[in-house]
């Protein structure tokens, strides 16, 4: 039995907690990012492994950073083996990863050395990847460079959004986890060099990036609708209107005499097509500013698209 702290702040991480909490192995503590504010009324709100930590009743921590050492006080005092680090937001300073007698483990939702960084669920699904998965590696110094333990695909599947795969990965990750800390106990873990060759770099989403430009291809935006499905949500402008787009997919192509890219050249209860710069994309899931997002069906049923144009 390993005795493990875990540190982590989102919904990704939550799979990961649970199945730790569950295993023959100790938990004794956890690390999570300050309550931050969010919503409209700007009130503090728990990170989801906080909410776990206290229905668990496990201890819990709330640094805002681990520099000092009144910060990492609690990751000493609960004397780990190993710290399990998962979506925390933090990078570790050299003095936090030193902590643990076994080192710090993290799992990252991509094969590594792809998709280095903050975002590689997003960025796998904008590249069109076919297949991405987690990796189970040692932090060190780096940005997602340390030597890897346990990698397990996972294919990206056609209509799969960030959600469904984020859903997945975490799942997969988790039982990965606890593979790699039994192989861990067992002293049958063995650590791998990432590759010199095929990393990239998974760089932040900004929410500037949901604005669609209908000059691309339609596969291309499409792409973009479930990249960023459930946030930002990818959008356009219909005339002073802001139009978020939650569901779409290419549809068959087809001449529209006259029409440009952003021109809506049909609507029915399967989606509303849009004439991209190459193809068109059939919009099936709708939200108007302000207003609950609909299926096209509905949407159209209440709004008039004879001319639309988006922007």
């Amino acid at each position: 039995m390993l005795r493990v702290a875990f540190a982590g702040t989102t919904e990704f991480a939550v799979p990961a907690l649970r199945a730790l909490a569950a295993s023959p192995h100790a938990l004794v503590g956890v690390l999570t990012q300050p309550d931050r504010p969010a919503g409209r009324g700007r009130e503090l709100k728990q990170s989801p492994v906080k909410q776990i930590a206290l229905e668990l009743g496990l201890p819990l921590a709330q640094p805002e950073q681990l520099r000092s050492a009144q910060e990492r006080a609690p990751l000493v005092q609960w004397a780990s083996d190993v710290l399990i680090v998962v979506a925390y937001g933090l990078l570790l300073p050299p003095a936090a990863l030193s902590v643990p007698r076994l080192g710090c483990l993290n799992i990252h939702a991509s094969l590594l050395p792809r998709w280095r960084g903050a975002a590689p669920i997003q960025r796998a699904i904008l590249a069109g990847d076919s297949q991405t998965g987690v990796t189970i590696m040692q932090l060190d110094q780096g940005l997602d460079t340390g030597p890897t333990l346990a990698q397990r695909r996972v294919m990206i599947t056609a209509g799969m959004d960030a959600a469904q795969l984020q859903a997945q990965l975490a799942g997969q990750g988790a039982a990965l986890l606890l593979e790699t800390l039994d192989a861990l106990e067992a002293g049958r873990a063995h650590a791998e060099p990432q590759a010199r060759e095929g990393a990239t770099y998974a760089r932040k989403i900004d929410k500037r990036e949901a604005r669609i430009d209908w000059a691309q291809s339609a596969a291309a935006i499409e792409r973009q609708v479930r990249a960023f499905n459930p946030w930002p949500v990818a959008e356009t402008l219909w005339g002073n209107q802001r139009l978020r787009l939650w569901e779409a997919h290419v549809a068959t192509p087809r001449t529209a005499v006259g029409a440009a890219p952003g021109d809506v050249i049909g609507g029915t209860a399967v989606g509303v097509e849009v004439l991209c710069g190459q193809g068109v994309l059939a919009v099936t899931r709708l939200q108007l500013e302000g207003r609950r997002a609909l299926p096209a069906g509905e949407f159209i049923r209440g709004q008039s698209l004879i001319s639309a144009r988006f922007t």
